[in-house]
């Protein structure tokens, strides 16, 4: 005899939920509820384990949380020396600073060092955010980078299998030398699909190559092209479902 079949829970996943209002990424929305500053129809809770329809009401910080509005993405040109955060405790600029006053809450996906330059995707969606952002998308990060140092081809053809640096495994990097200018500097053009914290610049350190300038020229099918450095463009609405449809099915 059959076991009876399970019944189905309605709703969604409340870390999801917060996530797709545009407070936070699911996981900091689920370390949100881990502190407690979660409440469900006025009763606080600890654990993201529970499914919520719109019938129930939800508040974060004693706030209700906002009905969100569609999935909508930007491209932001980041300039240097800009932190890619809200705020920064030493008083930084943040990518908050220049954002137009008339953008909502966004969020960014991936981030861009302090030194690094370039295509920065902003979206007020945390769910988008945690899509764009896993490795098994397979979106391809694209970079430029200017470096200083004697230039190894092979060693930087047998980037292409991946490499160990100081215990760090990384995957793939295709690297192609696009101008090989005097006194040892030369432009390289980088991609990955990872793109783990600092790994361009770590990478190529390993190969007695300082960089001393990094753009993101691109982050998947997204291009920085034309876009003027602190400049915010929106995505059109039906070119994000083309690109991006695919992508939060998985």
């Amino acid at each position: 005899m059959n076991a009876p079949a399970a019944k189905a829970h309605p709703g969604e996943r409340i870390a999801k939920v917060i996530a797709r209002a545009g407070v936070c990424s699911r996981r900091d929305a689920e370390r949100l509820i881990e502190d407690g500053r979660v409440a469900v129809d006025g009763k606080t809770i600890r654990s993201a384990a529970l499914n919520v329809t719109e019938a129930n009401t939800i508040t974060v910080d004693g706030e209700a949380l906002a009905t969100p509005e569609r999935a909508r993405l930007w491209r932001f040109h980041k300039p240097r020396g800009v932190i890619t955060a809200a705020r920064d405790p030493q008083g930084r600029t943040t990518i908050a600073a220049l954002m137009p006053h008339d953008l909502p809450r966004v969020m960014p996906i991936g981030r861009l060092d302090y030194a690094s330059e370039g295509l920065l995707l902003l979206t007020n969606d945390g769910e988008l955010k945690r899509h764009l952002e896993l490795p098994a998308t397979g979106w391809i990060r694209r970079y430029r980078a200017r470096v200083y140092g004697e230039i190894d081809p092979q060693a930087l053809k047998a980037l292409a299998k991946g490499i160990n640096v100081e215990g760090v495994q990384y995957g793939p990097i295709e690297v192609e030398v696009e101008h090989a200018g005097a006194a040892r500097n030369a432009w390289l053009g980088v991609s990955l699909r990872e793109g783990k914290n600092r790994e361009v610049r770590k990478v190529l350190a390993h190969l007695g190559l300082q960089v001393n300038r990094l753009i993101r020229v691109a982050y998947g099918p997204f291009q920085l092209g034309a876009l003027k450095e602190g400049g915010v463009e929106e995505v059109g609405a039906k070119v994000l479902k083309e690109q991006v449809g695919k992508v939060m099915q998985k």
